[in-house]
C-alpha cells in the first residue's frame, strides 16, 4: 500500500465512524426527547413531596384574609364561565406539566441518549446493507452477464453510429473552438460573452445532431417502420442527457482554447479535470440511466440495485483516489490564486497575464504539482485561508464518505436527493466564484468610458469609479452570503423558503429591496443631474457658458446634492419603518436651535441668497470683496473663494461683506494719468497720446477689446513737479489691465521719440545763509570733459586726471 494512502487510512476510518451520525434518519433526533407523560427522573419517591407544595400554598392562602376573599371571587368567577370542574383541571393539568419539566441535566442526558440511539441505529443499518436481507450487493449475485450481453448487442449499432457521428462533429468543429478561443482572448468583455455562447451552442448542435441521426437509423433501419425499442430509447435518452451534461462542463473547463475558459486554469489542468469529471458523469450517466433499467427489466429489481450500489462506490473509490493524489497540487493551486488576488489588490494594477489562463506559469506550475520558488504555495500561505488551503482533502474526504454512507444505507430516491443537493450547491459556488472573479475583474480594471463620452463628460468617469469599485464590493458580499445560504438551505439547516414565505421574511425582504432600489435610483439621478452640469459647463461641447450660467449651475450642483441626501434619508428611512413625522418635527427644532445660535451662519446664507438674487457677482468675476480684490474662483450661499494677482486664495464669508466692487459689468475703462513736466505743451502731450491710441488700434490682439474712442478729459491736477493730464479708453470688461499696459509702452515710446519730458522728482541742494545773507561759496573747477566739480579741502582739485597727450 503506497505510504500516503496508509497515512490517511486511520483518520478516514476515524471520520467515516463520525459520518455515521451525519446520516442518520430525521426521525431519530425526534425520538431524543421523552413524551411529556413519562416519569421525570425523581421516580416515584419524589411524588409525595410535589404534591405537598400545592396543599401549603393553599393554607396560606386560606389563612389569609385578603388573600381568601380574592379566591373566593376567582372560584366564583371560574366556576360561573367554565364551570368549577373545568377550571380545576385546566389547573391541576398546568402544575402537573410544570412538576414534570426536566431540568437541564436530564434533558442534556435525553439528547446524548438520543444520539447514541440513532449512531446505533445507522450502524446497524449499514451492517444490514452489507449482510442478510438488506444486502444492497447481494443481488449481484442473481446477475446474469449472457441475458445482459444479449441485451446490449442490439444496442452495439446504434452507439457505434452515435458516438461515431460526435467525434466526427466533434472533430471538425475543434478548429473553429480554437478560432474562437484566439478571437475571445483579444476581445471586450461584451464579445467575449457573444463568443462564449457562441461555441457553447455549436457543442449543443453536435450533440443534438448525433441523438437526431441515431433516433432517425432507429426508426428507419433498425426497429419496426416508425418505432423505437425501449432498449434504444433508453440508450439515445441516456446519451442525450448525459453529453449535454459534458458539454456543460466543457463549458465551464474549456479544454480546446484557454480564452474561453470560466475557471482560471492551464490548458494541461483543464484537459485533466475535463476528464476526470467525463469519467464520473459517464459511469454515473450511462450506468443509472442505460444499465440499471435495462438489468432491472430484463434479470431483477435487486440485481439492478446491486448494479446501482456498485456504479457508485466505484465512482466514490475513484473519486477518492484523485482526492488522495492531487492534494498538493489543488492545494497549491488555490494559494496561488489567493496570494495572486492579494498581490493585484494591493498594487491595483491590470496583469495582462491574469486574463489569460494558458500563460499564467503559477497555475501551470500548480497543475503540474512544481513550484515556481523554494516553497509550495500551500506553504506560504498563513493564516486561516492557509490552514484550509493545506487541509481542503479532509473536507472532500469527510463528503465522500458521508456520499459512501448514504449510498450504503439510503434507498435510490434519497441517493438522487443527496445527488441533485450536491450538485445544486456545487453549481451555486461555481456561479458565485464567476460572479466575484468578475467583480474582482471589473474593481482592478475600473470603468472605462469611450473617449467621446470622456470629452462630453470629463468628469464621469472619476464618479463612476468612485461610486462603482464600492457597489462591487457590496455585491461581493452579497453574493458570498448568498451562495452560504443557499447552501445551508439545501443540506437542511435553513429553510430559505418558508422564510421568505413568512410574513417577517416577506417584510425584511421586501424593505431591504425597496431601500437597495432607493439607493440606486438617488445614485443615478444624482449622476445623471452631475452630468448634465458638467455637459453645461463644459465650453468644448456646444455653446461655451456664461459667468451666470457656470455660477448658477455650480449652487445648482451643491443644493441638488444636499437636497438628495435628505430626501434619499428620509425615503430609505421611511421604508425600513422609521415614523419620519416626528424626525422631522425634531428637526424643524433642532434648526431653530442651531438658528438661534449660529446667526453669524444664518447671516452668511441670507446675504449669500440675496447676492446670487441681485447677480453681483459670478465665478469668473474681478471683484473687491471685503478690501480684497481677486478672481471669483468658487461660489457658495455662505462665501465666496477669491484668487488674489499674487495667487493668494482667500475665502470671505457674506456676512463680512458690506460692498461688492464688480470689475466686469457691461463694460470697463482704462484711465490713463500721464505726467509731463511744467515746461512742455500740453498740446503737444495730448497730441502724442491720440497718436498712441491710434497705433493701439492696428495691435490685432488688442483691437479686439476696445469698444469706443478714447475719451480726453485735459489737466487733471498739478504735482509737485509734473502737470498731469488723463484720458480714458472704454474696453471689454476684463481686458481694461492688459489693454492698459500695451497702451504705456506704446506712449513711452512716443514721448522719448518726441522729446516729451516725462518728469521725475527733482533735489535741490541747499547750503543756507547768514542773517546778512551771506553763504558758503561752493568753488568749481572746471576739467576736460566741461563738467564741474567740487574741489577738495586739502587743496587738491576733485576730479581732476592726468593731462592726455
Amino acid at each position: 500500500m503506497p505510504r500516503p494512502l496508509a497515512r490517511l487510512l486511520p483518520a478516514l476510518a476515524l471520520m467515516l465512524g463520525l459520518i455515521f451520525g451525519l446520516a442518520a434518519p430525521h426521525d431519530a433526533t425526534a425520538q431524543m426527547l421523552p413524551a411529556p407523560s413519562e416519569a421525570g427522573p425523581e421516580g416515584e419517591d419524589g411524588a409525595p413531596e410535589a404534591e405537598a407544595g400545592p396543599l401549603t400554598g393553599l393554607l396560606e392562602v386560606l389563612r389569609d384574609e385578603t388573600a381568601r376573599e380574592a379566591l373566593i371571587a376567582e372560584l366564583e368567577r371560574v366556576t360561573t364561565e367554565t364551570g368549577a370542574v373545568g377550571g380545576l383541571e385546566a389547573v391541576a393539568e398546568e402544575v402537573q406539566q410544570i412538576e414534570q419539566r426536566p431540568s437541564i441535566g436530564a434533558q442534556v442526558a435525553q439528547i446524548t441518549q438520543g444520539i447514541a440511539e440513532g449512531l446505533a441505529e445507522q450502524a446497524d443499518r449499514i451492517v444490514r446493507s452489507f449482510s442478510g436481507d438488506g444486502n444492497l450487493l447481494g443481488g449481484l449475485a442473481s446477475l446474469d452477464l449472457p441475458v445482459l450481453w444479449e441485451t446490449f448487442q442490439s444496442l452495439i449499432l446504434v452507439i457505434v453510429i452515435t458516438v461515431a457521428v460526435w467525434l466526427g462533429l466533434r472533430a471538425l468543429m475543434q478548429p473553429i473552438y480554437r478560432r474562437m478561443g484566439q478571437r475571445a482572448e483579444q476581445a471586450n468583455f461584451l464579445r467575449t460573452i457573444f463568443l462564449f455562447i457562441g461555441s457553447t451552442a455549436l457543442d449543443v448542435v453536435v450533440v443534438i445532431a448525433a441523438w437526431a441521426l441515431g433516433y432517425a437509423i432507429t426508426l428507419l433501419a433498425l426497429g419496426e417502420y416508425a418505432e423505437v425499442g425501449f432498449r434504444q430509447a433508453l440508450y439515445l435518452n441516456a446519451f442525450l442527457l448525459v453529453e449535454l451534461v459534458k458539454v456543460a462542463i466543457r463549458a465551464i473547463v474549456s479544454p480546446a482554447t484557454g480564452g474561453l475558459r470560466l475557471v482560471n486554469l492551464s490548458n494541461s489542468a483543464a484537459v485533466r479535470l475535463n476528464r476526470h469529471v467525463n469519467v464520473v458523469v459517464s459511469v454515473l450517466g450511462y450506468g443509472q440511466l442505460l444499465v440499471v433499467p435495462l438489468v432491472n427489466r430484463n434479470i431483477s429489481f435487486a440485481a439492478g440495485l446491486g448494479v446501482s450500489a456498485l456504479l457508485s462506490v466505484f465512482v466514490l473509490v475513484y473519486l477518492v483516489a484523485l482526492v488522495i493524489r492531487h492534494r498538493a497540487n489543488v492545494a497549491n493551486w488555490i494559494a496561488r490564486r489567493l496570494m495572486a488576488e492579494r498581490v493585484e489588490e494591493e498594487s491595483d494594477e491590470p496583469d495582462a497575464e491574469a486574463t489569460t489562463p494558458a500563460g499564467d506559469p503559477a497555475l501551470q506550475a500548480a497543475a503540474t504539482g512544481g513550484p515556481t520558488d523554494e516553497r509550495p504555495a500551500r506553504k506560504q500561505l498563513g493564516g486561516m485561508l492557509g490552514t484550509l488551503t493545506r487541509t481542503w482533502h479532509w473536507f472532500a474526504l469527510t463528503y465522500l464518505g458521508f456520499m459512501f454512507v448514504v449510498v450504503i444505507s439510503r434507498s435510490g430516491e434519497v441517493v438522487a436527493d443527496y445527488l441533485i443537493g450536491s450538485g445544486k450547491v456545487l453549481a451555486a459556488a461555481l456561479i458565485g466564484s464567476l460572479i466575484i472573479g468578475a467583480i474582482g475583474r471589473g474593481l482592478r480594471h475600473g470603468v472605462v468610458l469611450p473617449d467621446e463620452m470622456r470629452r462630453k463628460l470629463p468628469l464621469l468617469e472619476p464618479r463612476l469609479n468612485a461610486i462603482v469599485p464600492k457597489l462591487l464590493i457590496a455585491l461581493r458580499l452579497l453574493v458570498s452570503a448568498a451562495v452560504i445560504l443557499f447552501t445551508l438551505d439545501v443540506i437542511g439547516l435553513l429553510d430559505l423558503g418558508a422564510w421568505f414565505a413568512s410574513p417577517i421574511g416577506l417584510e425584511v425582504s421586501g424593505r431591504v429591496v425597496s431601500v437597495v432600489l432607493i439607493l440606486l435610483v438617488a445614485a443615478m439621478i444624482w449622476l445623471a443631474v452631475n452630468s448634465w452640469i458638467d455637459f453645461r459647463l463644459n465650453p468644448e461641447v456646444g455653446r461655451a457658458p456664461t459667468s451666470r450660467e457656470t455660477t448658477l449651475l455650480t449652487l445648482l450642483r451643491n443644493a441638488f446634492a444636499i437636497a438628495m441626501l435628505i430626501f434619499t434619508l428620509m425615503f430609505a428611512l421611511a421604508e425600513i419603518g422609521l415614523d419620519i413625522g416626528p424626525l422631522l418635527a425634531s428637526a424643524g427644532v433642532l434648526g431653530l436651535a442651531i438658528g438661534f445660535g449660529a446667526q453669524k451662519l444664518v447671516q452668511d446664507i441670507i446675504t449669500g441668497v440675496f447676492i446670487q438674487f441681485e447677480n453681483a457677482m459670478n465665478v469668473g468675476d474681478v471683484v473687491t470683496v471685503g478690501g480684497t480684490t481677486g478672481v471669483v474662483e468658487k461660489l457658495t450661499v455662505r462665501s465666496v473663494s477669491l484668487r488674489d494677482v499674487q495667487g493668494t486664495f482667500h475665502i470671505i464669508p457674506f456676512s463680512s461683506v458690506d460692498m461688492v466692487s464688480n470689475f466686469m459689468r457691461d463694460f470697463s475703462y482704462f484711465v490713463c494719468d500721464m505726467g509731463i513736466a511744467y515746461r512742455e505743451d500740453v498740446e503737444e502731450a495730448k497730441q502724442a497720446m491720440f497718436d498712441a491710441f491710434e497705433e493701439l488700434k492696428t495691435d490685432p490682439d488688442q483691437r479686439v477689446n476696445i469698444i469706443g474712442e478714447m475719451e480726453w478729459f485735459g489737466v487733471n491736477s498739478f504735482g509737485d513737479s509734473a502737470v498731469v493730464v488723463r484720458s480714458r479708453i472704454k474696453t471689454v470688461p476684463g481686458t481694461q489691465w492688459g489693454l492698459g499696459r500695451a497702451y504705456n509702452g506704446i506712449l513711452k515710446r512716443i514721448f522719448d521719440e518726441r522729446g516729451i519730458e516725462i518728469p521725475f522728482p527733482h533735489q535741490t541742494i541747499y547750503f543756507g545763509e547768514a542773517k546778512d545773507g551771506r553763504t558758503q561759496a561752493l568753488r568749481l573747477k572746471r576739467v576736460d570733459d566741461g563738467a564741474f566739480g567740487p574741489e577738495a579741502e586739502d587743496g587738491g582739485e576733485a576730479g581732476e586726471r592726468p593731462a592726455e597727450g
